[in-house]
């Protein structure tokens, strides 16, 4: 199977309903404004404890029932590629910087374990402190702090939350499903 890329990778933040008083669901751009203003939080983001080795995380409150962590990227950290499943989200780099690499196609949900990657799918991100993004349902990307000596702080937000993650390896244009993991794998 092959994936060709779509012209918008990700839904746009009126796909989906917005926080309001009456208790909808966060939109992509209430999550994003949630990020950016914990982000901007210098007591919270200076309260994480960081690392050496291992990235590090806090759960916190997001609006609308959504699921928000702060994590902390020891230098040379990141995901590797994954998806969220049917959550929609967003993330700011609070300090540091941080690289996305994300694929710029849809991708079928379910059905497969290979798929070959068409020319033109790939993007790259560098987001430093402030910067950050929102995404739609199954966006899939890495993030990674590519320092040699510094930490990375971002906040995230998803909504739903998250229901499961979907982890993938990649070999030049080839993308392998392997491993499907559930909320009581993280928490």
């Amino acid at each position: 199977m092959s994936v060709s890329p779509s012209a918008s990778p990700s839904a746009s933040p009126s796909a989906f309903p917005s926080a309001n008083p009456s208790g909808s669901a966060p939109s992509q751009a209430d999550l994003y404004d949630f990020v950016r203003r914990t982000a901007a939080d210098s007591e919270l983001i200076s309260s994480l404890p960081l690392d050496p080795e291992g990235r590090t995380w806090v759960r916190l409150d997001g609006p609308g029932g959504s699921e928000a962590w702060l994590i902390g990227w020891p230098p040379g950290t990141g995901t590797g590629w994954h998806d969220h499943a049917d959550s929609v989200g967003a993330f700011l780099t609070a300090s540091g910087e941080l690289r996305e690499n994300s694929l710029a196609a849809r991708l079928p949900t379910d059905g497969w374990k290979t798929l070959e990657l068409s020319e033109g799918v790939d993007r790259e991100r560098r987001l430093g402190a402030g910067q950050g993004r929102a995404f739609g349902r199954h966006h899939v990307h890495e993030v990674l702090n590519e320092s040699t000596d510094r930490h990375a702080i971002s906040v995230h937000a998803y909504y739903p939350p998250l229901p499961q993650i979907r982890r993938y390896s990649r070999s030049g244009p080839v993308l392998r499903l392997e491993q499907v993991e559930r909320p009581e794998d993280w928490q």
